[in-house]
């Protein structure tokens, strides 16, 4: 064995990033590694664990090292800590680290409005009725011990029964929100969890029971993660929660659901909600929710919007002050929550909804007609989609192409990638359901927070800056190779079109273009169209260069406005900054439409801005071709266009070119 003192100089301690590094390092080596901090000693192979050792700046650990390899290993260990865990060399005098939000109590400071708060808008439209407060209920455990292998035994019932809740969850999801899905996948992975299992099975070797032993495994990793500073690795203790509390129920004999609704529809408050609680909400019984925490990227307020909820998340603390049956009005796009509205403000809010449901009507019965303003541009309208029955439902919703093919549903919940012939069959049956219409298939795109388990990446300190999307195929040219050779086998059938994400230069898309062109040849296949995604700024910066060689430009305005801001979108404390109508990211839209009409192509976007409805008259000002949006939006976004003029939208555009924040661009569009 092998002992090794460091002194961790990092200006935040180890923790967040340099925790990571130290983990990722440890991971590669078969070695026992173990890590001393005070009293504490834990696996260094355990990023809880190391993170929850709370060592500061100028602390001393000493970390022991066992095993076959342990002299790589050590020697491993001590080049990353010299190297700065990932930070380089630094000092705590040299800056602070940023700060969150106002945060107070646990709760973000929302802003008071008369008889009502604001909080920021999640997901758009009217909810007006009586508040049910969602309050988590305690699971009652049995104290019996039925001996080690019963206890086990029935462990393993309730992973097993929770992993099937879980794909059951994702398969929902995929349907009316396949980015989100990912989200149950990697529930299931927690499932999985070496450490947290080992955990559990020594305390039912200590005579707890299952449902004893998951418990307290579940709340220790959780406390823990939920008290760091780092507010994004603070957030998983959310992850951590949801998946403990299914299994629980599981283990106590409870229903999942375990909620008594009101038998009248209702606006649901609570402090927070899980993705397991917002994919479970029934749209007949919810007229809509608020959260006092959370942001307007996390998984519940884009699964909100799936599901067509109006949604407010970030409201604070005075949220959870409203009563049971309370009336409220719900604005999911101002974010303003009015309590106990008197009967002029409910008739207003009433009328709004019923001009919005008429609207609705209206736009579904014209659904089928294409999206022309007043003064006759006509920009398209396509359908983001992640599947074949997506695939017929944006064909009978009027969409008039497929600008987003998510073809991840066909890699993601299997232990082995498909097979050629298997992918072929489905991008057949995708081309053939829009009946001649364009669709544009985006190949394998994950990495991040979308891992698969037969793709081996080394441990990433940043996975967002790692190997992603194309960058990772690249890498992995079979699996590439694969894919090209069914979509271009499928391209018979169809107006198929290839795209690829998170090109960063030339070089990239030279080596794909490459294959592209070698494969069709041996196939003998059909020429298609083949375009990059713009999500990456560098690609926006340089789409002069690109523009003289792709065929189009779709612009990821997700991934854009996370690398554009350096904010994740997820990030429980930057509610409502992160946001695609900042003028950095229209800029970066308005340079790539003038580089791709210069050189006669064509750009569309297919991130979630394309069906905000204060997005889309400046990106129609911005020339943007194409909005690819989910189904459920293409009826709203045409009708919407229609109500434009081009020459007003591009005026619109320049003066929101000129504006400093996002805040003042949403402020010139107006609600």
């Amino acid at each position: 064995m092998k002992q090794l003192n460091f002194v961790i100089e990092n200006a935040t301690g180890l923790h967040a990033r340099p925790a990571k590094v130290f983990v990722t390092t440890a991971k590669r080596y078969q070695a026992d590694i173990r890590v001393l901090y005070g009293s504490k000693k834990v696996n260094a192979k355990s990023l809880i664990a190391v993170l929850g050792l709370g060592v500061a700046h100028g602390g001393k650990i000493l970390v022991e090292v066992s095993g076959a390899d342990e002299d790589l290993a050590a020697e491993a260990l001590q080049t990353a800590v010299a190297d700065g865990l990932g930070e380089g060399d630094q000092t705590p005098a040299l800056a602070a680290p940023p700060q969150p939000a106002v945060i107070t109590n646990g709760y973000p400071a929302a802003q008071a409005v008369p008889n009502g708060l604001r909080g920021v808008g999640a997901a758009p439209g009217l909810a007006i009725g009586p508040v049910f407060q969602m309050r988590p209920t305690a699971v009652t455990i049995a104290e019996t011990f039925a001996g080690v292998q019963a206890e086990q035994t029935r462990l393993s019932a309730a992973l097993a029964e929770g992993q099937a809740q879980l794909a059951a969850l994702r398969d929902q999801m995929q349907v009316h929100a396949p980015d989100e899905a990912a989200i149950f996948d990697v529930h299931r992975e927690l499932l999985t969890d070496e450490d947290l299992l080992e955990a559990v099975q020594q305390k039912i070797q200590a005579q707890q029971n299952a449902a004893q032993a998951w418990q307290a495994a579940i709340q220790e990793r959780a406390s823990l993660m939920a008290s760091l500073d780092d507010p994004l690795l603070a957030a998983r203790a959310a992850d951590i929660r949801d998946v403990g509390n299914r299994i629980l129920k599981l283990l106590a004999g409870e229903d999942a659901a375990g909620i008594k609704w009101p038998d009248h529809p209702v606006v649901v408050i609570a402090h927070d909600l899980t993705p397991s609680d917002t994919a479970t909400l029934d749209p007949q019984k919810v007229l809509g929710f608020a959260t006092a925490v959370g942001g307007p990227t996390a998984h519940s307020a884009i699964i909100a919007r799936a599901l067509g909820l109006p949604a407010v998340v970030s409201a604070g603390a005075g949220l959870l002050e409203i009563g049971d049956g309370t009336a409220v009005i719900l604005d999911g796009i101002t974010g303003i929550i009015q309590i106990n509205p008197d009967e002029a403000a409910q008739t207003a809010a009433q009328s709004s909804q019923a001009v919005a449901k008429q609207q609705e009507q209206e736009a579904k019965a014209q659904a089928g007609m294409p999206a022309i303003t007043q003064d006759n541009h006509h920009i398209e309208v396509a359908a983001n989609i992640g599947g074949v029955k997506d695939a017929q439902n944006a064909h009978e919703s009027g969409a008039e192409a497929v600008g987003l093919l998510r073809t991840e549903f066909l890699f993601l919940g299997r232990a082995t990638p498909p097979s050629e012939d298997e992918q072929f069959a489905v991008y057949r049956q995708i081309a053939e359901a829009m009946a001649g219409k364009p669709v544009v298939v985006r190949t394998l795109d994950i990495g991040g927070d979308k891992p698969l388990p037969y793709v081996q990446v080394p441990p990433e300190d940043n996975p967002f800056l790692g190997e992603r999307g194309l960058r990772l195929c690249l890498n992995r040219p079979e699996l590439l190779r694969e894919q090209l050779r069914a979509i271009l086998r499928a391209a018979e059938f169809g107006a198929l079109r290839i795209m690829f994400p998170m090109v960063a230069d030339l070089s990239e898309w030279h080596a794909a273009k490459t294959m592209v062109d070698e494969i069709r040849a041996e196939l003998n296949a059909p020429a298609v169209e083949v375009g990059i995604m713009i999500e990456i700024p560098s690609a926006a910066l340089m789409a002069d260069k690109f523009a003289q060689e792709v065929d189009f430009f779709s612009v990821g305005t997700n991934d854009l406005t996370q690398y554009t801001l350096a904010m994740d979108r997820m990030h429980p404390s930057l509610a409502g900054k992160s946001d695609g109508l900042h003028p950095a990211v229209l800029r970066l839209i308005d340079g790539t439409v003038k580089a791709a009409h210069a050189a006669g192509k064509w750009v569309g976007v297919c991130g979630a801005l394309g069906a905000d409805p204060q997005a889309v008259p400046i990106l129609l000002g911005l020339g943007v071709d194409e909005l690819s949006v989910s189904v459920p939006s293409i009826a709203l976004v045409k009708a919407q266009v229609r109500t434009l003029t081009y020459a007003a939208a591009q005026k619109l555009a320049e003066q929101a070119l000129g504006c400093g924040t996002a805040g003042e661009v949403r402020s010139l569009v107006g609600n």
